[in-house]
């Protein structure tokens, strides 16, 4: 099951994030992590072709050139002094997507996330894609609980 949760809560979701939680509920047999063992790139893999028909700027690889880089800060004459590397992003709608799929709460990688998101250039939504329970070992944590709960 997809779950998913808008903030701030006294808010409705404005429909271009609903489209992406639609992308995820379309892709959910693909992508469970009840019974499969997907890490986030191959999550972004499935998502990829519903993401890229929506508007979005998805990474492509490993590589430099295939990365998604949302500039934070400016130097001299307007040049990008840094910039922060995004799973996807949909500028025209101010979203940035990072999809984790199994170290967001036990590395905190779903707070790193967020403060990048919160410093990207005309970003005002973050998406940021959890399981709903990961394992690790004999571990069991309820990240996507957590993460909304923090």
């Amino acid at each position: 099951m997809i779950n998913w949760q808008y903030y701030p809560k006294s808010g409705l979701i404005p429909v271009e994030l609903k489209e992406v939680v639609e992308v995820f509920e379309a892709c959910e047999h693909d992508i469970t992590s009840t019974s499969l063992k997907l890490n986030s790139d191959a999550v972004l893999e499935k998502l990829k072709p519903s993401l890229l028909a929506l508007g979005f700027d998805v990474e492509k690889g490993k590589r430099a050139t295939d990365k998604v880089r949302v500039p934070v800060l400016f130097g001299r004459n307007g040049r990008t002094e840094l910039a922060f590397e995004a799973d996807a992003v949909k500028l025209n709608s101010n979203i940035v997507l990072e999809v984790e799929a199994g170290r967001a709460v036990s590395n905190y990688q779903f707070l790193k996330d967020l403060f990048e998101a919160c410093m990207m250039q005309d970003i005002l939504f973050a998406a940021i894609a959890v399981r709903n329970e990961y394992r690790y070992g004999k571990t069991l944590s309820r990240d996507f609980e957590h993460v909304t709960r923090f």
